[in-house]
């Protein structure tokens, strides 16, 4: 009876879902439908309700997919007695089903595959899944249909870790399948005499192929199954089945599990020749976009499987390349774009170096090499004809949707990173002529017109792509280009791209014979690209840091024009159109070519540079405490950032120095009055960080009132920043005996405050840029001036405050935390470090257990699988500072595990694996079993919730074996 009531709760819940106006009733009945699912009750009350009559289309999905569920995550909830009355009700389902509805009929399908992966062949019985199924059809074959869904779905539940299979089960039930490839196979072939059934039976074969093992070439090649996909290739409607199995058997001929390309020659020489039949069928007109893509697929998937076989060069390869160039001219981008991937490869192959080392000594192989690039040399011409055309902007692209443009602008990225690709293969200086004629033919309809612009922005785009590849003293093409430029019309997204492309061939200014003489026409450009968009601007402001970058030694001497240029773009009084972050490029630029003034002049520039900074921040400051303390931060930072930029850029350590020496007032101002605002001390302690790095010991006049700023401040604003500035210092002068004294005070003083927040998880959760912040400078203070912090009383609370944030699920939070335990781990790996050793085994030792227990329990589900690499890594640390006591530490937490959740197997290999590691051998040896505990621990969220109960990461005290 209270089944029956649970069956009608579950109907209710399901007509309010979908059919009640109220969100609020729909939402309730949501959540407690999901946590049906996860009750026991849930196996029979859904497996009644499909089997129930009068059970509604809503109901059969649900239950349908609530029964799939449970056999993939939950099937150890069952005694094992339960096994075969649940098989036997799924192959009861699956003949209700064998009809439809679809949806159901797929979900009973892979229910029933998902049990197969949990039980053996043996435990199966009737030889395994596949003798069963065999036997059933034959049995029954008007049930057919749903066992060929069924057959379809095996194969792909082999690979679908949502079954929570222990990875030695999976691995088995992968074996079984390939042990009876030929029996599935056997049965598909038989099934191929039911003509309405052979698109069903294609598909069974196409996921059979997927699993990529057992069968030679040479015997598929005449396979009944492999001849029918072919004949259905060339029927007048295209059958998607047979393109998905020629897909799928071009991908299993060039596997290395299949035995590769050489193996299974015989099934290639096949398939080319059936797939090269349909190239007429690309200029087909009658053929709609569907079909056009199908084939065009299976050209892609030939070029990219056999490429290594088309880099030779031979007649039968250059016609898979010409089909390829036919595919690429399509006019549809998306189906065009298919082939980009073979050129790339391509392109590797032929410029490789240590892809031909068969041909014998060094001029053989390199005479070979040019022969190859010689035979694809009109290939990739003709290709960059091709694609060029594609970045051209639509007419209405004022009118394109965010998505449109977005999907636009990565058509051209692609685009450009194929022309790369042409540029490296037929050089860049080549593949510029071939672009040039492009600009010359589109600005010859551009002139003054700006409704012309877009063939001439397209050029442009496109020579932009190949900079990297034209040499720096190319005289013939780029002076014209050049020249080009001043000649086109000042449309917006036009001067965008000629102020990108003055950037990308900054490095041709600086070396052609004729660049420099091109300077002062393109910084005119510049400018103009400046007042003109928002776009423009930011493009010329980068355009300007490249100039500045690579001509800065010519550059130096013109000093004055450039910080008049500077300065009438970022005070505004030339109309500059860029964004605050634009004209930190214009600093940028600046400071570069400081860099390479003398040391005098330099500390000048640095000086007058400095002032037009100066001067905004200091006429804010003399409104009085007042109004510093209520401007909106960005007023502040977008100062203060130029700051950064100049003490990053200028490369002269004294003349910085002396700079941030005389700005300290103004520093320690905003400082005093600003320290609540983390917008503010964040731009604010980048600034002073990058001084640092700049300056060095230059710095020691200033270095000892900023870290008593810091040190005082943090006690009342626990500002993250304030931390990982103080690593900064520790890196430069930790070990510095000058500077110990408030060093360690400064250490003593942050560590002890910060142990006191990072009191619980609930504290690293809320505050994780503390709590990475704080375990940065830890690591800091271990690498740099270990002998002021392990000796000292904040090193314990430290390493004690490590442990309750281990598990933190904020991801550079935790890797700070795991990187610090390494680092104390690792400590004998230091010479300044080992002295401190006995110290750090005084910490460590007492703790030793709980840091196991938790680093295990980290491994085991308490972090994300992503972290697994950095935890094994602090594990194995521990483990070859404290050798055989660790393993015991591993011992003790591995055993808090029940063997309900795992098996003293897997404990075994995994303390196994960490022994060989601690003893030296390879770190990726512990992988393997890392990854493989970690995943038998993760199956399901029952076990998990077991794992992590036993292993209690949050528990600091010691726990004890039952």
């Amino acid at each position: 009876m209270e089944s029956l009531e649970l069956q009608n709760t579950v109907k209710e819940a399901l007509n309010a879902l979908y059919h009640h106006p109220d969100d609020a009733v729909r939402m309730e009945a949501d959540r407690w439908l999901q946590d049906f699912q996860r009750t026991l009750d849930a196996w029979q009350v859904a497996d009644n309700l499909l089997h129930d009559v009068t059970s509604n289309l809503e109901t059969l999905i649900f239950c349908s997919q609530t029964l799939r569920s449970k056999v993939q995550r939950d099937f150890e909830e069952l005694p094992s007695e339960a096994f075969r009355q649940l098989r036997d009700s799924l192959n009861n389902l699956l003949k209700k089903f064998h009809k439809g509805p679809p949806i159901v009929r797929t979900q009973i399908s892979i229910a029933v595959a998902a049990l197969a992966v949990h039980v053996a062949a043996e435990d199966w019985g009737d030889g395994g899944i596949i003798n069963w199924l065999r036997d059933e059809m034959n049995s029954h074959p008007e049930y057919i249909p749903g066992f060929l869904e069924l057959l379809t779905v095996l194969p792909e539940e082999a690979f679908n870790y949502k079954i929570a299979a222990r990875p030695e089960r999976r691995r088995h039930f992968e074996k079984e399948l390939t042990s009876q490839i030929e029996i599935g196979l056997n049965i598909l072939t038989a099934c191929l005499n039911i003509s309405e059934l052979k698109e069903q039976v294609l598909e069974a074969f196409a996921s059979w192929l997927r699993l990529k093992h057992g069968i030679p070439g040479s015997i598929l090649a005449t396979h009944p199954l492999v001849l029918t996909a072919f004949s259905s290739l060339n029927s007048d409607v295209l059958s998607e089945a047979s393109v998905n199995v020629v897909s799928e058997l071009i991908h299993y001929t060039a596997s290395g599990s299949s035995g590769g390309v050489s193996v299974q020659m015989p099934l290639i020489q096949v398939i080319v020749p059936q797939v090269m039949s349909l190239q007429v069928q690309l200029r087909d007109s009658s053929k709609d976009e569907e079909d056009v893509k199908a084939i065009a697929r299976l050209f892609a998937d030939m070029g990219d499987a056999y490429v290594e076989l088309i880099a030779t060069g031979s007649n039968e390869a250059m016609m898979i390349v010409n089909a390829l160039l036919e595919v690429a001219s399509l006019p549809e981008y998306d189906i065009a774009s298919m082939t980009f991937n073979f050129w790339h490869s391509l392109q590797v192959i032929l410029t490789k170096r240590s892809s031909d080392i068969s041909f014998g000594d060094e001029a053989s192989i390199e005479a070979e090499r040019n022969r190859r690039l010689q035979v694809f040399r009109q290939s990739y011409e003709s290709l960059v004809l091709l694609v060029s055309s594609r970045v051209q902007y639509p007419r209405d692209y004022q009118d394109l949707s965010y998505e449109d443009l977005k999907e636009f602008k990565q058509t051209r990225y692609a685009v450009a990173d194929v022309l790369s690709d042409a540029a490296i293969v037929l050089g860049g200086d080549a593949t510029l002529q071939i672009l040039y004629m492009k600009l010359v033919e589109a600005v010859s309809c551009c002139g003054s017109e700006q409704s012309e612009w877009r063939p001439a922005e397209a050029a442009l785009f496109c020579i932009r792509a190949i900079s990297n590849y034209v040499s720096v003293v190319e005289a013939n093409i780029m002076p014209q280009v050049m020249d080009l430029l001043s000649k086109l019309p000042h449309q917006p997204q036009l001067l965008q791209t000629v102020c990108l492309i003055i950037g990308a061939y900054s490095k041709w200014l600086d070396a052609a014979p004729s660049g420099f003489s091109k300077l002062s026409l393109v910084i005119d450009i510049l400018m103009s690209g400046m007042r003109t968009s928002e776009d423009s601007a930011a493009a010329a402001a980068l355009a300007f840091r490249h100039i500045c970058d690579d001509c800065r030694k010519k550059l130096s001497a013109y000093f004055k024009e450039l910080f008049h240029i500077y300065h009438t773009a970022v005070n505004g009084e030339g109309s500059f159109k860029g964004s605050a972050e634009d004209s930190l490029h214009l600093v940028e630029a600046l400071s570069m070519v400081i860099t390479e003034l003398p040391p005098e002049s330099a500390k000048d520039a640095l000086e007058k540079l400095c002032s037009s900074v100066v001067t905004p921040l200091q006429e804010i400051i003399n409104q009085g405490p007042e109004v510093l303390e209520k401007k909106h931060a960005r007023e502040l930072t977008i100062h203060i950032d130029r700051f950064a930029y100049i003490f990053r850029y200028v490369n002269h350590p004294g003349a910085v120095a002396d700079a941030v020496h005389r700005l300290w007032p103004l520093f320690k101002a905003i400082f005093d009055l600003r320290a609540w605002d983390m917008r503010t001390m964040e731009s604010l302690c980048r600034a002073c960080k990058y001084a640092v790095r700049t300056s060095g010991r230059f710095m020691v006049l200033t270095i000892g009132a900023m870290l008593q700023e810091i040190h005082c401040l943090y006690q009342h604003h626990q500002q993250p920043c304030f931390l990982y500035l103080s690593s900064e210092v520790i890196k430069i002068f930790g070990s510095d005996p000058s500077c110990a004294g408030y060093l360690k005070n400064m250490i003593e003083a942050l560590f002890k405050h910060t142990t006191c927040l990072l009191t619980s998880i609930k504290e690293f959760t809320t505050r994780p840029d503390i709590a990475d912040d704080c375990f940065l400078l830890a690591s800091r203070c271990i690498r740099y001036c270990p002998q002021l912090f392990i000796p000292s009383a904040v090193f314990p609370a430290s390493v004690d405050c490590s442990m309750i944030g281990i598990t933190v699920q904020h991801r550079e939070a935790s890797n700070s935390v795991l990187t610090f335990l390494s680092d104390i781990f690792d400590l004998a790996k230091s010479s300044k470090g080992e002295q401190f050793i006995s110290i750090r085994d005084s910490v460590i030792i007492p703790r030793g257990a709980t840091i196991t227990r938790i680093l295990v329990a980290a491994l085991t589900g308490a972090l994300p699988s992503s972290r697994l690499e950095m935890v094994a890594y602090a594990l194995l640390a521990l483990t070859r500072a404290y050798g055989m006591q660790a393993l015991e530490w591993a011992k003790e937490s591995v055993s808090l595990i029940p063997l309900t959740a795992v098996k003293d197997v897997e404990r075994s290999r995994f303390l196994k694996a960490l022994s060989d590691a601690a003893a030296g051998a390879d770190v990726n040896v512990l992988m393997a079993p890392v990854e493989e505990l970690s995943d038998v621990c993760r199956r399901n969220r029952t076990v998990q919730e077991i794992v992590q109960g036993a292993l209690k990461p949050l528990e600091l005290n010691p726990i004890h074996v039952s």
